[in-house]
């Protein structure tokens, strides 16, 4: 690369020096070995872990995690029968091996952007979990970095690749429920009380500053019954406003990818979110229960609504008995997505159950992906960083028409609120130094 490791890391903008130094990749014959990082092993990024290790022709070459005392229990679960990979505690390390092509993401939110960046300027391609973002500005940026160095980034939103899902969308195409006007989103997870947190010190193997990243400093907490054990670390930081977005954009986000592909829309141009912290007095910061709706100009002029409602405990099941799914309304009836897979229909006044499909599996999703970077061909990707960038930035909007409180109106161009500069606020962060998301990619 031309440049030293201590000069890398040591840079205030590591990523903005890489920029062009490895960004054209190498083209892929059809039996090349595609060289994977793993960046996040614990949580979803076992799922990582196990699909690469599925497919043909594709080594993980490197497992990247903050906290090392992963690495052991990982390497022997994944890696019986084949040789260890290497182990990494910092990505900007990883992007200095020449010898890898792609990096998977599944680390907390606040770090999926900043990741995503680097190893697009890196010359790397990109597989992001969900939510691509922590908010709206680094998204637009993983967009602009994946246009600008040619990269293929896939979005963790796996429903998209999943046969039954498809043809389900397909039949709202095709006109299955008529004329379509409406998709209801569902977010009913179980999530308990955390209790209290307290200052306490992170484990010996825990890097708490490349934890935080991008996040401003702040001090480890604790389970307050429990010194020894992190309250947010390793899973309830989804609800601490600094590294999560809530379930809105936890689990939401599936959903509301899914109704903005079955609506065929784009940005809304109204969003109103009312939520709070309800049932538990505990150590979360983000809302735990919310009911967000937005409006979108569909391709044919007519107004599209999408509503979402998240719930935390005791509730219901929706139609197809579904506790996080999409139902879309039409003029000649409905049609529901209970999950990732697949879909039923059903027409009329009496609701009759007319055709459905089931049919799926999250290794389609990292087949895709893979396929893609072997072919360079971003346009056959089933989730493409702009569809990620969108899609996550609905649950940015709701969080931030919760927390001011009023209706926002979009700008669709610039994607800022109109006249709100409280608002606008919420929609970026400032970052800490030497993990800034840049400005310009």
């Amino acid at each position: 690369m031309g440049m030293s490791r201590r000069k890398f890391l040591s840079s205030t903008a590591s990523a903005v020096i890489v920029a062009g130094t490895m960004a054209k990749g190498k083209v892929f014959g059809a039996n090349d070995r595609i060289r994977v990082c793993v960046m996040g092993i614990n949580g979803r990024g076992k799922e990582h872990l196990e699909q690469y290790s599925s497919l043909e022709n594709v080594e993980i070459a490197t497992i990247c995690d903050v906290d090392s005392s992963l690495f052991e229990p990982r390497i022997k679960t994944f890696f019986k029968d084949r040789p260890a990979p290497k182990t990494e505690t910092d990505i900007r390390k990883v992007l200095e091996d020449k010898n890898i092509d792609a990096v998977s993401i599944a680390t907390p939110n606040h770090w999926h952007s900043l990741g995503a960046v680097w190893a697009c300027q890196a010359g790397k391609d990109v597989y992001v979990e969900k939510p691509m973002s922590h908010n709206i500005f680094e998204g637009r940026k993983v967009v602009e970095a994946a246009e600008k160095y040619k990269r293929i980034v896939q979005h963790g939103t796996q429903l998209r690749s999943n046969p039954g899902f498809q043809e389900g969308i397909q039949q709202i195409r095709d006109g299955a429920i008529g004329d379509v006007y409406m998709a209801r989103c569902v977010c009913y997870k179980w999530r308990p009380d955390i209790g209290k947190g307290v200052p306490g010190k992170p484990p010996a193997t825990l890097d708490w500053n490349l934890w935080q990243g991008p996040a401003q400093e702040k001090q480890f907490m604790v389970k307050e019954k429990d010194p020894n054990a992190g309250i947010y670390v390793p899973y309830y930081w989804h609800w601490v406003w600094d590294y999560g977005n809530g379930d809105i954009g936890n689990q939401g986000v599936h959903q509301l990818d899914a109704a903005r592909w079955g609506l065929d829309v784009g940005l809304p141009y109204r969003v109103t979110s009312m939520g709070g912290l309800f049932l538990w007095d505990d150590a979360k910061e983000v809302f735990n229960v919310s009911s967000s709706s937005f409006m979108f100009k569909g391709k044919d002029g007519k107004d599209k609504m999408l509503t979402l409602e998240v719930r935390p405990w005791c509730t219901n099941e929706e139609e197809g008995g579904s506790s996080f799914g999409v139902i879309f309304y039409g003029s000649e009836g409905y049609i529901a997505f209970p999950g990732y897979d697949g879909y039923k229909i059903f027409l009329g006044k009496e609701r009759k159950l007319v055709k459905e499909n089931k049919n799926g599996d999250d290794k389609n999703h990292f087949q895709n992906f893979i396929d893609c970077v072997r072919s360079r061909d971003a346009s056959k990707l089933n989730a493409p960083a702009i569809q990620g960038h969108h899609s996550s930035a609905l649950s940015h909007y709701a969080l931030t028409g919760a927390r001011v409180n009023r209706v926002l109106e979009i700008d669709e161009t610039t994607e800022l609120i109109k006249n709100d500069e409280e608002a606008n606020k919420y929609l970026t962060r400032d970052y800490r130094k030497g993990f800034e998301v840049p400005k310009e990619v």
